[in-house]
């Protein structure tokens, strides 16, 4: 650690979280990290900040406290330094490990493509994890919001995310055509147009099965039962749908004890209702017009169904199964009608990475958007916990802007830190608010009856209910 990065000072009273043997150990007065955001991101971190600190307070008592100390990023890290992501930033998040960011614009014109993006591939930050649950009151466009509360996993370091690209036109793309067309694609007498520009999609089993693991240890920590592999892989075979056969792998090999597969599920359900199936028949039922295929697929399934029950019958069997974590897939495009009329099915998806970016905003908008969406990019040993919408900047400075994205992110930081009684002190005290309709003006608009509050004012009402619901408890 540092006396200090850009040129600010770390606070001398707080201290270092540290991480050891695949664990966080968090002080009483540890040391956070905080990016302010550009354009509404200055409003949204002051509210913030403010509830954060009362909720901890109350929830404490002031034997804890979070020392936040701010690194600098966007905007106002280039007026600074001329730099959007200083070195500096990055060595303090990676020396300091947990830290929260207001939204951030991305550079227009060359240079940097993202910086959340960067940020989340120079610190290996590998999943993008994102709850998405209903606040009664909040306005919604579907009959029943209250039906969403899930959580997606997304894949945060590979597929199209990767910006290995070549513009069309250009002498390297033109390089990269000519190979595919005339050394991959001319066997199979395909070809690619040669005004195209081309992306690499690359997915890896290493990549998945770190994800897969990281949600299933979320699902087994938080007592869920249907964990769901997300992807299109009836199109994309060798990416995303390597992707469903990697995660289904290691879901096998690492928590076999605790989970079912869907297709096991059938197989040792058939075999519950009727012990005296055959592998024949039962292989019959969970694959319908297997009479129909070819033989060599017959002896698929067939050898699917010994596997099977040879290996969990005696432990999952008799109903035991009912009990398991339930894994399932689903098609990326099926998934998007099921979030709209069966939310209540799922729990945690999986995902890969522009799956899942699509997939998270569109569950958002059904528990009231974008402002009300928290989100995470963790990785082993480092987790930044950020606003998931943009800057807005024609709404900056004006104390309009709903803040509660960023306050439930850091909601999800206290829990990450294990401060469990701040971070529902800060959801319950957003709740109890909105139930009271007292809201920004994104929510007043569609609330009739409601409040209008500027940020500060909502923040304010956030920390008063708070208060509230300490003494309801």
């Amino acid at each position: 650690m540092k006396k200090a990065y850009n040129m600010i000072p770390v606070p001398a009273d707080g201290e270092l979280i540290e991480y050891k043997d695949g664990k966080f150990h968090v002080p009483d007065r540890p040391i956070i990290p905080f990016i302010e955001g550009d354009g509404t991101g200055r409003d949204i971190w002051r509210a913030s900040r403010r509830v954060f600190d009362a909720a901890v307070e109350k929830a404490y008592g002031g034997k804890k406290r979070i020392a936040w100390f701010e690194v600098l990023a966007g905007e106002k890290a280039f007026n600074a330094t001329k730099t959007w992501l200083p070195d500096e930033t990055v060595e303090a998040i990676r020396d300091f490990r947990i830290a929260i960011k207001g939204p951030l614009t991305t550079p227009v014109g060359g240079g940097i493509r993202s910086l959340n993006v960067t940020l989340r591939q120079v610190l290996d930050l590998y999943a993008c994890v994102r709850p998405v649950r209903y606040f009664s009151g909040v306005p919604s466009p579907v009959a029943h919001p209250e039906n969403m509360n899930i959580v997606i996993f997304r894949e945060n370091t590979e597929d199209v995310y990767a910006g290995i690209e070549w513009r069309s036109g250009t002498p390297e793309v033109k390089k990269v055509i000519d190979f595919l067309n005339k050394e991959m694609l001319k066997p199979v007498g395909r070809e690619i147009r040669t005004d195209s520009g081309i992306g690499i999609k690359p997915i890896s089993p290493f990549a998945t099965s770190r994800l897969m693991r990281r949600a299933l240890n979320h699902a087994i920590e938080r007592k869920l039962h249907v964990v769901t592999l997300v992807h299109k892989g009836n199109i994309m075979k060798f990416t995303e749908g390597a992707f469903r056969d990697w995660g289904y792998k290691l879901a096998k090999a690492e928590f076999r004890e605790k989970i079912v597969t869907e297709r096991e599920s059938w197989i040792l359900g058939n075999l519950d209702k009727d012990p005296k199936l055959t592998i024949e028949q039962n292989a019959a039922m969970i694959e319908p017009g297997l009479e129909n295929a070819t033989e060599s697929f017959k002896q698929q399934i067939y050898a699917e169904v010994k596997e099977a029950l040879d290996s969990i019958r005696k432990t999952h069997g008799q109903g035991r199964w009912k009990e398991k974590i339930l894994v399932n897939d689903r098609i990326a495009d099926s998934i998007f009608q099921q979030v709209l009329t069966r939310a209540n099915e799922y729990q945690v998806l999986v995902t890969p990475n522009l799956n899942g970016d699509y997939l998270s905003d569109a569950c958002a908008a059904q528990v009231g958007g974008l402002g009300m969406a928290p989100g995470a990019n963790i990785g082993d040993g480092f987790g930044i916990f950020e606003a998931t919408h943009g800057t807005a900047p024609k709404y900056a400075d004006k104390d309009v802007i709903n803040p509660s994205s960023v306050m439930l992110s850091g909601a999800m930081m206290l829990d990450f830190m294990g401060w469990e009684e701040a971070a529902r002190l800060v959801e319950n005290g957003i709740e109890e608010t909105i139930r009271q309709k007292r809201v920004t003006y994104d929510l007043e608009r569609m609330m009739p009856g409601a409040t209008r509050l500027h940020t500060s004012e909502y923040a304010s009402a956030v920390i008063e209910n708070m208060g509230r619901k300490m003494a309801a408890h």
